[in-house]
């Protein structure tokens, strides 16, 4: 016969589980955080009439609040804000802290409620199987368009017309811009997360 689990065990093992679980949440946090990042390093369109230029990062954002839970996507977000806090040149063109206090930083800090609403909108991904896959890409695409796309445009063109001086509807129309890229971010990120999630449900059965 085996021997009872004693509480204490019982305790550690709960503990130990746990740890495991932050420590791997951080780490999906951090590494999209990186990601963020490496998108902005890499480079930038700029788009006449408004001083924010197009860059990757929405879509990492997109791809780290499908892929990840809301507090996981929230915290790669938090991180990759306060690197540029701290002065670290890790936003576009190479900037820091004072990214945060112009033009972009409503794009910037609409990144936070983009991404926890992106994954509180997701729901979970169907079992396999070729519509299972359509119907969580289409509803990927629509959190992506509601969060990543809505909320953070809501922030980053409040925001700049505050800064700018220059009145909310003709900001608004200069950041009409960004839209058709941020649409095929979100068709590309919406149908790689669901192929991914579907694999993931195929493989664990």
């Amino acid at each position: 016969m085996s021997s009872p689990t004693t509480p204490s065990a019982t305790v550690s093992v709960t503990t130990s589980t746990t740890a495991r679980r932050l420590l791997q949440s951080a780490g999906v946090s951090l590494l999209f955080a990186l990601l963020l990042w490496a998108a902005a390093a890499a480079g930038r369109i700029p788009i006449p009439g408004t001083p924010v230029a197009i860059t990757l990062q929405t879509f990492v954002l997109m791809l780290a609040a499908l892929s990840l839970d809301w507090r996981e996507a929230g915290g790669a977000v938090v991180l990759y804000l306060l690197a540029g806090a701290a002065g670290l040149p890790v936003f576009s063109g190479g900037m820091s802290t004072l990214a945060l206090v112009g033009p972009s930083a409503g794009f910037l800090f609409g990144f936070l409620p983009g991404a926890i609403v992106t994954s509180l909108l997701k729901g979970k991904a169907r079992s396999t199987g070729a519509r299972a896959y359509w119907l969580t890409a289409v509803r990927y695409f629509g959190a992506s368009l509601v969060g990543c796309v809505v909320v953070v445009y809501a922030f980053g063109v409040s925001i700049q017309a505050m800064f700018t001086h220059v009145p909310l509807s003709a900001v608004a129309l200069a950041s009409l811009g960004f839209a058709g890229g941020d649409l095929l971010k979100a068709v590309v990120a919406s149908a790689a997360v669901s192929g991914l999630s579907s694999y993931i449900a195929r493989d664990a059965k």
